[in-house]
């Protein structure tokens, strides 16, 4: 199987981080040397895999004892879903944008991989190949990735009070 360099630096970061770690530190021409590549593409790896969209701060420090922090940004799903429909989204999405934040729903666990591929098909272009416009095109994904979203949302919040429902009554009494 050929794995791309950003696949693998992306890999790699991720497993750094781990479950427990909210946080790394890491020498952006170590990583480069490392993976026998150009600084340039630790770069890109940091700007298009580890962006804000995608639940990640990144920190450039540069000079001497220069270094990348990436963070972890923690947010709870019904938070994450909003900022998702209020602020990510916006009016029209491009198809690259929209699959980032299915991927994004898949990492995070407030999306199954059944429901993301459902989400990918939905919004790709082969199922908005119509004769509009790219322009429209994207608003009418954004308005499906938003509907999709809240949906996803409205599950998660009656899961989580089904879940809390059945912890109450699973409780010995005293």
């Amino acid at each position: 199987m050929d794995v791309r360099i950003s696949d693998s630096i992306e890999r790699f970061i991720k497993e750094m981080l781990g479950e427990d770690s909210q946080e790394v530190e890491l020498r952006r021409n170590e990583l480069a040397e490392y993976f026998g590549c150009a600084p340039s593409q630790i770069n890109y790896v940091l700007a298009t895999r580890f962006s804000p969209s995608q639940g990640y701060m990144t920190e450039s420090h540069r000079g001497g004892g220069g270094y990348i922090r990436i963070v972890r940004v923690v947010e709870t799903g019904r938070q994450k879903m909003a900022y998702l429909v209020r602020d990510r989204i916006g009016d029209a999405i491009s198809e690259e944008e929209a699959l980032r934040i299915i991927g994004h729903l898949r990492e995070s666990g407030n999306a199954d991989e059944g429901e993301a591929a459902v989400m990918t098909a939905a919004v790709s272009g082969k199922a908005l190949a119509v004769p509009l416009t790219p322009e429209v095109k994207n608003v009418l994904r954004a308005r499906i990735l938003k509907s999709m979203i809240l949906v996803l949302a409205n599950q998660n919040l009656q899961k989580t009070v089904t879940e809390e429902k059945h912890a109450l009554r699973t409780v010995p009494e005293k």
